[in-house]
This record gives structure tokens, sequence and C-alpha cells, in this order.
């Protein structure tokens, strides 16, 4: 190790008039060293501007490639897929309004134009190989689902429209391909889920149309009840008579606006649909990071893929669009903002991956091809790469092999060179590490400031500002330890011995990672896989330049194109998670600081593209420039921030991004236990979805200040307010603004039918209640007592949330009185008071719809809100009984 330093050294003496001068820096830096070490000379090293050049080029060039493959949404189409055509459909659903679940839009006026289309369909392809069959089902059942802390789902009468596809000699296996047509309150629904609806339309007219016929059949479910948490799929899939014959399944969502639709989801463990995708797609884009990161919980948001998977015991495919998701959910959510080439992408694929499905032999016996997990990743929306898990281990422990066989021979010297190489490489992890640390704690502090300096959010309509102000920071932090690092630490090794260490530094922490996401199960382990590979089979092919010539430009520039494949695909997942997370930032609710988020995903963003960057540290004679010029947009950044000048929202109609607001205009009556009323107040009740509250509200109404901030009572079931989801963890800051009683048309009717106490000690309590066809029902035992049974779901009652229950219910057209019993155990110890009763009951009725929907007063404050604040709005009452 000692002779290999010497030659080194030696040779870039020889070499010093060829290298850039290093300026003054290395004098001063020698002046500083030990007199027992010789001065470092300049020799293989970069100058700061041509390093900062040639990093920030590099970096540019990939950023550009990925913006560029996100933006070709379609490059050439077979036309077998018509998008104007699914583009009338989607105008023309979306032009009732907002599909709730029960409202005449929903249940009359859409379900009346998708069956209008089918029987054209039918009628026009009477002549051809295939049958149409339509059923309009409306199922009626209960579940309990994990989603948000876990709460119990009853729907009645609810809305199916299922279309079965099949050869004229009829068919035994068939795909099911699903979407939902029925919308959130307030928002028109165009991506979420219109334009699926529009192009399955389209893929059954050309299916239907086609002059060979089918292998199997396919079953296209347009459900309308899916934004009630997924209640049309499980009454499909648990009760209707075709589900049994149900093989595999294709589930078309949407968590953003148009853009490009990316399989995020896929199985669990039948391989072959993912081949299936990757051979038939025309546009092939899909991730298994995107699966594995949806599957484990971080994203607030489910689809009618766990249904399936849960409940019918389906495989399945989960596409869905995720660009623009600021305006998910929003009256910004229009048909115009839909490009065509996003419907024509969507319907080529589908069309395709549909009829390459329905003529395999795998979808007669899926489980027989039901053998573990596939790896699949997106190439720059070119090609996708997919094979199975078993053997993405294989190539994994290889890649784990390759590098302890590298860093093994550095090892297998003279004892004393292998045990000192063994240490300096420990050193060096240290410092990576350490850099790393420091980074995101300054970060962090960073985020913090700027949350308690009442700025937070200022990038939701300004990303590249926080990636300023957070990512120059981590970088000048980085950058600042390795430079303390080496100038004293390493004073007298020279910069090109460093690099080579801080090289296999980033090797083997990329190593770590790939052994510890193989031994969990992941997939995503193939992304240190390639952070491994690639960089090691460039630095085994420019060893010998390196050593020759040091950090020449033509060493640099090879060296930096051996990274590009793994960079430029790791920026394409930085991009998608930014893509998901910003937007979700904006209703992830008041308790979670959205700049610490954030602030987190810029820094680990920056930790993994610097992993292999440290090498250019220590090849660059000069960092001085780099850090002041850090520190400078650091500084300035942090001052514009903490002035005000990034505002977070926009009104702009091009590039909206709005507060999101709940407000229900709200009466609430509280029984005693004869049934009498004890008390009843109104007024208007408004949540924020976001950590930034009322303050940018309370300039523009001055009423909504924090002196009616309201307070959670909790005696009282829910804290006393009608909440549509269990979310009261997650928006623990909401405002009470008194107001006139609401009257609805269909107010609430609620009756205790029986009560009788049982053989075994219990009580048990007969229900029925009338009312909007949504309602909330939150169940609060008192102490001693507990819940034993209910008639929802299994009869099980599941998911007590810190002692209470949550029952959302929903109902379609013409459904009857919505009657349930629960069975209590009181405890014999009990120290509650008899006149206390053994459970409080609330129900909350919500009307979004009609002459229910807005009072007079609600109007009133929903004229004065600024244009940049989207508030959901409807009138809801709130009744609370003591039993």
């Amino acid at each position: 190790m000692e002779r290999d330093s010497t030659v080194r050294r030696i040779r870039a003496q020889q070499n010093q008039q060829k290298q850039p001068d290093c300026g003054d820096e290395a004098a001063a830096l020698n002046g500083l060293r030990s007199r027992k070490h010789k001065p470092e000379v300049s020799a293989g090293l970069l100058g700061e501007s041509s390093a900062v050049l040639l990093l920030l080029g590099f970096v540019c060039l990939l950023w550009l490639l990925v913006l560029l493959s996100l933006q070709q949404l379609i490059i050439s189409s077979p036309g077998l897929f018509n998008a104007l055509r699914a583009r009338k459909h989607l105008e023309r659903i979306t032009s009732v309004g907002p599909r709730t679940v029960g409202s005449p839009e929903n249940e009359i006026m859409t379900v009346n134009y998708l069956l209008d289309q089918i029987e054209q369909i039918r009628t026009e392809s009477q002549t051809g190989p295939h049958s149409i069959t339509v059923d309009v089902q409306r199922p009626t059942g209960s579940f309990s689902i994990d989603f948000l802390g876990g709460f119990t789902s009853y729907y009645d009468r609810v809305t199916n429209i299922a279309v079965k596809l099949e050869p004229k000699t009829t068919a035994q296996h068939f795909m099911l391909a699903n979407c939902h047509f029925d919308s959130v309150a307030n928002s028109l629904g165009a991506s979420d889920d219109a334009v699926s609806c529009s192009v399955m339309l389209e893929v059954l007219h050309s299916l239907a149309n086609l002059s060979t016929p089918l292998k199997h059949g396919i079953i296209f479910l347009f459900n309308g009840a899916e934004e009630n948490i997924l209640q049309a799929s499980h009454g499909f899939i648990t009760q209707h008579p075709w589900a049994q014959q149900v093989r595999a399944f294709v589930n078309l969502e949407a968590a953003g606006v148009g853009g490009k639709e990316v399989v995020f989801q896929t199985g669990p463990e039948n391989p072959w649909l993912v081949q299936a995708y990757v051979r038939a797609a025309v546009h092939p884009f899909a991730s298994v990071v995107g699966q594995e990161v949806f599957q484990s919980g971080v994203i607030p948001s489910d689809t009618d893929f766990r249904i399936y998977r849960d409940f019918g015991k389906i495989p399945g495919i989960d596409l869905a669009f995720i660009e623009n998701g600021f305006i998910y959910h929003t009256k910004y959510d229009t048909p115009e903002r839909i490009h065509t080439d996003s419907i024509q992408r969507a319907g080529d694929n589908i069309l395709s991956v549909l009829k390459h499905l329905v003529m395999s032999d795998e979808l007669a016996d899926s489980s027989a091809y039901r053998h573990g997990n596939m790896v699949f990743f997106d190439l720059l929306g070119v090609t996708v790469v997919a094979y199975p898990a078993r053997v993405g281990t294989i190539i994994n422990y290889m890649a784990a092999v390759a590098t302890v066989i590298y860093l093994g021979k550095k090892c297998m010297l003279t004892s004393n060179a292998g045990g000192r190489y063994m240490r300096d490489l420990a050193c060096a992890a240290c410092v990576a590490v350490l850099s790393w640390f420091v980074a995101l704690l300054t970060v962090l502090i960073v985020a913090l400031l700027v949350t308690l300096a009442g700025r937070s959010m200022f990038w939701y309509s300004h990303f590249y500002a926080a990636v300023c102000l957070y990512g120059s920071a981590a970088v000048g932090k980085i950058l600042l330890i390795h430079t303390l690092a080496k100038n004293l630490y390493y004073g007298g090794v020279s910069g090109v011995d460093l690099s080579e260490r801080f090289f296999d530094v980033s090797l083997l922490l990329w190593c770590c990672a790939l052994l510890f996401l193989t031994q969990r199960g992941l997939c995503s382990a193939y992304v240190p896989m390639m952070m491994v590979v690639f960089p090691l089979a460039s630095k085994l092919l420019l060893t010998k330049h390196f050593r020759a010539r040091g950090a020449s430009l033509q060493y640099s520039v090879l060296y930096l194109t051996g990274l590009a494949v793994p960079y430029v695909h790791i920026m394409f997942l930085i991009w998608v998670v930014f893509e998901i997370f910003t937007p979700i930032l904006g209703r992830s609710g008041t308790e979670i600081p959205p700049d610490v988020v954030l602030a987190s995903l810029i820094t680990l963003a920056t930790v993994i593209l610097s992993s292999y960057f440290m090498h250019f540290i220590y090849l660059t004679c000069s960092t001085r420039r780099i850090l002041a010029g850090l520190g400078s947009v650091f500084v300035l950044m942090f001052v514009l921030v903490c002035c005000g000048l990034f505002f977070p929202y926009s009104a702009d109609p091009s590039s909206p991004r709005p507060k999101r607001i709940f407000v229900q205009h709200s009466t609430r009556v509280l029984h005693a236990l004869d049934g009498a009323v004890e008390r009843s107040d109104s007024g208007l009740w408004i949540n924020s979805l976001d950590y930034s509250g009322m303050q940018h509200i309370t300039p523009h109404i001055p009423q909504i200040n924090d002196s009616i901030r309201s307070r959670c009572s909790e005696q009282l079931p829910y804290c006393g307010f009608p909440w549509f989801l269990p979310v009261k963890s997650l928006v623990k800051k909401n405002w009470y603004l008194p107001a006139p009683e609401v009257s609805p048309e269909a107010p609430l009717q609620f009756r205790l039918l029986s009560r009788q106490d049982t053989e075994w000690g219990t009580v048990k309590m007969s229900f029925e209640a009338k009312g909007p066809s949504h309602m909330s029902l939150y169940l609060r035992p008192h102490a001693g007592a507990s819940l034993m049974g209910w008639s929802f779901g299994d009869g099980t009652p599941r998911f007590d949330l810190s002692g209470e229950y949550f029952v959302f219910y929903s109902h379609g057209l013409d459904a009857p009185a919505w009657s349930f019993w629960l069975e209590i155990q009181p405890h014999e110890s009990s120290d509650v008071p008899p006149d206390e009763g053994l459970i409080s009951l609330a129900v909350s009725s919500h009307y979004f719809f009609g002459p229910d929907r807005h009072s007079e007063q609600l109007e009133s404050l929903l004229k004065r809100f600024p244009a940049w604040a989207f508030p959901s709005s409807w009138v809801s009452t709130y009744h609370m009984y003591r039993y």
C-alpha cells in the first residue's frame, strides 16, 4: 500500500505541469501540516470550476432526460383505440356535475348514460363473434377495513353496472376490468375516475367488434361507490354470481390529473400478470418501488385493488394517473385538464393488455402460475425490465459477492497493509455517515425554524425554492464535513488515494443496503443492485487510466458515464416520490409539520445522489468557492422565505395550488338517557386539511381566528363533531363559528327498536336510522362496559380507536331504513352511575346535494373565501344518545 502511494505521488509530480493549479489554498494548508508529512501536490486533481461544471452538468442533463421522457406521452399508437370518442364519453359523464353516491346525478343520470352507450355497443356488435350481457347490481353489505386507522363500512343498494363480454360459444374464465363513475362531493371527478370509465367504454367497443373471437371473457365493472371507501367493489366481488368466474383483474384509478398512468401494484405473487403487461403494453410505465411504498401504508389512500385482493383472493394490476395531485379531489379536476394523448396512451395500454390476457393460457388456471413476486421497473418510458424475484435475489447476491471480492483484494495485502486498509475504510465510512447525519440534522433545524416563523408550506406552489433552501443546506453540510476531514484529518494523504477510498465506502454502503433489502424480501433491492453493479464495472474498467493520469477530464467523463444508467433511474424515482408526496402534504392534516417531511425527503435524495460524488470531493483541489456559493444560496433563500416572498397557494387557472378546507354547517343535539334534549347548538365547523390552519384565511375572514378554535369534548363520541371519516387524530385543529340552526328537508330519524337482557348477561339493543345517503355512526362504551358484538361485518367489533368505534354508512336510491343491533357487556364492578347508561352513540348526517346542500349562512361564508382556497362544503347534523 505504501509503495503504491509513493509511485502515485512520483507520477503526480511528473505530470504536475499538466494539471490545474489549485491556487493558494494548497500552500496555506501545507503550512498547517506536520513537518513529517510531505506537501501534497495538485497533480491528478480537478480544478474547482471543472468539478462543479462536470457534476452540475451531469445532474442537469439526466434530470432533463427524465422530464422529457415524462412529457412524451405517446411516441406512436397502433390506432385501435379511439381517444376522441373516449373524450366525448368523459365530457358527457362529467357534464352532470359531482356524482356522490345516492344523488340523482350518480344513480340515474350517469347510470342511464352508461347503459345507453353499452346498449349501442351491443347493438353494433350483434353480428360479430361476441355476446354482451348487462346486469345492474344494487348490493347491500358491510365489512371492516384497516384504512385510516380502521373502521367498519356499511352500504345499502349502491350501484354496479357489470358488462360481460364473451365469445358466443360462452367462456368459463374471465378478466375483470374495473373503474368507478362516482366522485367526491364538490368535484367533477374527471380523472378520478370518469376518464377511466370513458376508456373502458371505448375498450369495450373495440373488443366487441373484433372479427376474431376471444379465448376467454371480460367483465367490465362500472362501479358506483368507490369514493365511499371501496363499497361497490366489495358488493360485486362478494355477492355477484359472475365474480366466481373472475381469475384476474385490472383496476383503473387516479391519484392525480392526466399524464402517464403507472402500474404501481401487481399480484400478489402472480408474476405472469407483470409479464403480460411487459409484453403487451404499447406504452409501458411501471415501478415495483411504487408498489412497495404504496403497500407500506405511508400514502393515505387506497383503491379497489385491496378489495379484490383481500376479499376476492384474485390477483390483479393497479394503474393510476399520478401527475398534478394538487387538484385531485378538487373542483379543478375537469375534462379539459386531461390531455387527449393521456387518454390515447391509457386506452392503448388497457386494450392491448386485456386482449393479451384473454387470449392467454395462464388466465384459465392463474393459481398454477402463482410462484412469487416480480421485480419490474421502467427505463424512461422506453421499456419495462421485469424478472422473477428469485432471479433478482441471485443477481443481488452475485453483486454483493463481486463487491466483497473487490474490497477483499485490497485487504489481502500484507497483514499490516490489509489491516490498515480495513481501518481506513471504516474511518472513511464513519466520515460519510457523519456527513449525512449532520446534513439531516441541519436541514431539520432549518425546517423547524421555517415552521416556527409561520412560513410553512412556502414550497407548495414554489417547489424549486425548497430544493434551493433545503438542498443547498444538505449539500453544503456534506461538502463541509468532507472538506474538514480532507484538510484536518487526512492532511498528508494523497487526494487520489482518498478519492479511491471514498469510492470504496460508497460501494460498501450500497452493498449493505442491497443485502438488507434482499434479506427483507423486498423487490426494491434492484435499486442498490444497480448502484453497485454499474459503478463497480466502470471503476474496474477505468482503474489503469486512473492510476496513470488521476482525475483527468477523460476519466471524469467516463466515470460519470458509468453512473448514468443507475442515476437516471434514481432521478426518475425521486421525481415519482416528490410528484406523489408534495401534493399529499397539502392534505395530510394539522399535526404533521410538512416542512420536516419535505426537508427529510430532499436530504434523502441529496444523500443518495451524492454517494458516488464523494469520489470527486477528494479529487477537487479546493472547495472554498463551492461552499461560499452554497452558503450564499442558502442565506438568500432563507431570508426570502422568512420574509414571506413565497406564498403557499395559487389560484392560477393554468396551475392551481388550492388550500383544502372542509366547512360544514352543522347542528348538534345531545340527548339524555331518557331521550330528552339536554342541549343543542349550531355553527359552521371548519377544518383545514393542511398544517397552516387558518393563518392565511383570517386576513380575508377575520371572524375565523383562534378565538373560535374548538376543543375536543372527550366525553362525547368523536369529540362531539360530525366527522365524515375517522381522521380526528390527523386533523386536530378546527374552528366552530356560531350560526343559525340548519333545517334539512330529510332530517335524521333515529330510534331504539328494542332492548333485552340476554341469558349470558349481555344487553342487546336494536336501532333504526333513516336519513340522507351518507351517515357516520360513532360508538363509545362507557367505563366498565364493552362492545361484544354487532350486526356489521362478521359480527365481531373491530378497530377500537382509543375506546371508540367508527361505522361509515351510505345508500343508493330507494333504500329502506338502516337497521342494526349492538350487544353490550356491562361490568359488574363498574363505577359508572346508573343514570349514565352503558354506551354513548352518535349519528352524523351529511347532506351533499339538492336543496339541503348549502344554507344561506354557508353560502355567505363561502363567497368570502379567497380564490386560492378550495372549501369542500355541506350541511350536517350530529345527534348523540345515551343508552
